[in-house]
């Protein structure tokens, strides 16, 4: 069978690579070997996001009497909670099943090869190889839990972020290894359920590719939902040989000794490129991932590769971006090359953390002049009505031009802010821009408008 592209898995990059394809004119296909969605909607972003609002929602109910609410006995049902999150990602592969359809999308099951010629080859479960030609084959297989030698997962007591999301029973004790996203979401969701939480980082501060103002404030709230923070601290080893874990740390100061029932490991992914045919094609790769051009063609002509298994960051959004790059420049519309300096980053634990472009550290090693403008939640007129004080907005600016290089946020909803920040730096809109942008009140997004006027010495309610 013949077909115009054929696209090599099918998350967040595959599957919307595969519908632009389609709305394009292309007659496509998808290989997938697992459920539609990828790891995004079935083992990442989507039921995590369901965990951490059940969490969310929980800790809510304990705070009910401060917003004059009594609400007795409390419980958390984790079996109900795993299962919930279980329903809403099987229920989003469903709705991917039908966006198939909707596109005459052809869904090939199986794990997917490349072959020489502009071909694929797709092993089905039961062992079967059937050929496909296209005249474009575009890789998107994404990416798994990295895995260390010193913390070799067995998926019972050292496990990845597939097993933290469907634990048979609560841990009494975690320790979390790394505090990257994937760390600090699930070190939220198990403290905020009474979790005994410990998250060890190798870094100076915690979710280290964030700015250091923000990672402060984070380390802040968390300690006070009872998360025990260990920064500048390695894992030399883990014995689960006894029923509990064993970890052996690594500080400044020597060597010492912490116990749990699960440790789980959260430092960072790897591309999934193995047993793909890559060798055989002649695809180039570089640190581990597909090598590209600004249009994610490989350097072999018909081949391409998107997502998580080429550089730039490791976001659904990203991944999604660049496949409909990709396919609109084949089909030969007049595309520009995506800016990885504004892509927004988010962290869903409570408070949120959202951020792009330059960290203050960046800009100014960057030999920016800057103007930095900061504004906390706590003169928030609706953050304080919310209950939900903690954070601030910061914008950094460069001093010359009045450029807004970076944007960091942390409290409550910055997840859903951030995207006016993206748009205004794709629009090059100003400082002067931002501060003259009215915006509603009361709102937590005002603060954006305020922490503009606070670099230029203009804000009104700090």
């Amino acid at each position: 069978m013949n077909f115009d592209v054929i696209v090599i898995g099918s998350g967040p990059g595959g599957y919307v690579t595969a519908i632009r394809a389609a709305q394009l004119g292309f007659k496509t296909a998808v290989v997938e070997k697992e459920s539609l969605g990828g790891v995004c909607l079935n083992w990442g972003c989507i039921p995590t996001k369901a965990l951490l609002k059940s969490a969310q929602v929980f800790e809510y109910l304990n705070h009910a009497k401060d917003y004059g609410i009594s609400a007795d006995s409390i419980t958390a049902d984790f079996s109900a909670i795993i299962k919930r999150s279980r329903d809403v990602a099987d229920g989003m592969s469903k709705g991917i099943q039908f966006l198939m359809k909707k596109n005459k999308i052809e869904v090939l099951s199986g794990t997917g090869n490349v072959l020489t010629g502009k071909r694929v080859s797709v092993r089905s479960n039961d062992g079967k190889d059937t050929v496909y030609q296209a005249q474009h084959i575009i890789i998107a297989t994404g990416a798994r839990s990295r895995q260390l030698p010193n913390l070799p997962q067995d998926g019972k007591k050292i496990i990845g972020y597939r097993e933290a999301m469907t634990l048979p029973k609560q841990p009494k004790e975690l320790v979390v290894v790394g505090s990257g996203a994937i760390g600090i979401e699930f070190a939220y969701f198990y403290a905020t359920l009474g979790t005994k939480v410990t998250v060890v980082e190798f870094m100076p501060t915690i979710v280290p590719v964030e700015d250091e103002d923000v990672s402060k404030q984070l380390e802040k709230s968390l300690k006070k939902i009872g998360v025990t923070i260990l920064t500048s601290t390695s894992v030399e080893s883990v014995n689960t040989k006894d029923a509990r874990c064993k970890v052996t740390l690594k500080t400044a100061s020597g060597l010492s000794e912490i116990e749990a029932d699960i440790v789980l490991s959260a430092v960072g992914i790897e591309a999934n490129i193995q047993d793909l045919g890559l060798e055989a094609v002649g695809i180039k790769t570089e640190n581990g991932k597909i090598a590209t051009n600004p249009f994610y063609a490989t350097n072999i002509p018909g081949y391409y590769a998107i997502g998580d298994c080429v550089g730039g960051q490791a976001l659904a959004h990203v991944a999604s971006a660049e496949g409909i790059i990709c396919v609109e420049k084949i089909k030969g519309l007049h595309v520009e090359p995506l800016n990885y300096n504004n892509i927004p980053g988010c962290t869903y634990c409570q408070p949120e953390i959202a951020s792009v472009g330059y960290t203050e550290h960046k800009a100014k090693a960057a030999g920016y002049q800057i103007k930095v403008g900061k504004f906390p939640f706590s003169a928030s007129g609706k953050a304080k009505a919310s209950g939900a004080s903690d954070g601030f907005i910061k914008l950094i600016f460069d001093a010359k031009y009045g450029e807004l290089l970076g944007a960091h946020m942390i409290g409550a909803n910055v997840t859903e802010m951030i995207a006016e920040i993206v748009a205004l730096r794709k629009l090059e809109t100003t400082g002067h821009d931002l501060i003259k942008t009215v915006h509603p009140h009361p709102t937590m997004s005002e603060a954006i408008m305020e922490a503009a006027a606070a670099a230029y010495g203009e804000v009104i309610h700090l």
